[in-house]
């Protein structure tokens, strides 16, 4: 294949903990990968073993600011990831004006990117535009039940809103776009302080410390493994599928019951402490991803225990560093 046959995709975000495994899977696939992040909540690091790799170009750059799509190293693109957000919640807390920005200038100038082109746009949603949610597990069609001045509302209302961009542009100007779904991810490249539950447990288990548990830690989650989770948005962007699409875990369990299975993996002695729960903390969290598995002969691969023990090793291996 020649340079200029080779398909070429552009990820915004790209430096964050799901975009880099991301622009990896891509370029693994035979694709041209940029990859385009300001830094304010990824790391170049998570990018370090890509940089000089043939294919491969990284842009430090506000992926909202105008313009900041246009010209790019690599185009013109096949397919355009729009990734970049905050996505724990001491990212998105810290920067709730920057958060909403990227569900909307961010998601526009993607949009445009992808009409200037002639490329296929997937959004990467999340599993909060559903809020704390009456339906159980969550269905595509539900609607949700948000607070939209709420704690988490810069997170989840700039996500809703991004859905509504991308599918206002696919039904007014026929661009080629998707929407997936992302519920609860983990694996290696989370930072360790984002506040999510899995690396928050790794650290402390790891240090030696109390494993801090919010509430009675009876609220439940969907893990899904990284790779998992790019399967899915990979397999819906080779798709010719709309969306949204659920893309996660099928095992529901307690946050409780995450943080105990961490102390056992780590072989640590650190106890089990209990914190205050954040305002809107969502009480269940469960895809039904009947769609995926259906329409994109998707499925999670990695079991939690094997997912929590390539995780726990990663964090291991850089507190040893």
């Amino acid at each position: 294949m020649g340079e200029r046959d080779r398909r070429r995709a552009v990820v915004t975000g790209g430096a964050g903990f799901v975009g880099s495994h991301l622009c990896e899977r891509l370029l693994e696939d035979g694709l041209a990968v940029t990859a385009v992040d300001n830094l304010l909540s990824g790391s170049e690091g998570n990018l370090a073993h890509l940089l000089g790799r043939d294919g491969f170009a990284f842009v430090r750059r506000d992926a909202c600011a105008p313009g900041a799509l246009e010209n790019l190293p690599g185009g013109p693109f096949d397919l355009v990831f729009h990734l970049a957000c905050p996505a724990s919640p001491a990212d998105y807390l810290r920067l709730p004006l920057e958060t909403l920005e990227t569900g909307s200038s961010g998601t526009r100038n993607a949009l445009e990117l992808a009409e200037r082109d002639g490329a296929r746009m997937v959004l990467a949603s999340t599993s909060e535009v559903y809020g704390d949610p009456r339906e159980h597990p969550q269905r595509e069609d539900y609607w949700g039940h948000v607070n939209p001045v709420g704690p988490r509302s810069v997170y989840d209302e700039a996500k809703r809103y991004a859905e509504a961009l991308v599918t206002a542009h696919r039904r007014a100007r026929g661009t080629d776009t998707a929407i997936v779904r992302i519920f609860n991810s983990y694996g290696p490249r989370m930072r360790a302080g984002d506040g999510r539950a899995v690396p928050t447990f790794v650290r402390q288990a790891l240090a030696g410390e109390p494993l801090t548990v919010a509430g009675d830690g009876g609220q439940t989650r969907s893990l899904c493994y990284v790779d998992d989770t790019v399967a899915g948005i990979v397999a819906l962007a080779g798709s010719d599928l709309p969306g949204p699409v659920n893309i996660g875990g099928e095992e529901e369990t307690t946050v409780l019951d995450i943080a105990r299975r961490i102390v056992k993996l780590t072989g640590s002695a650190s106890p089990i402490t209990f914190v205050e729960r954040p305002g809107d903390d969502p009480a269940r969290r469960c895809p039904d991803t009947s769609l995926a598995r259906e329409k994109l002969g998707w499925a999670p691969r990695v079991g939690w225990q094997e997912g929590l023990e390539r995780t726990i090793d990663w964090f291991a291996r850089r507190a040893a560093a």
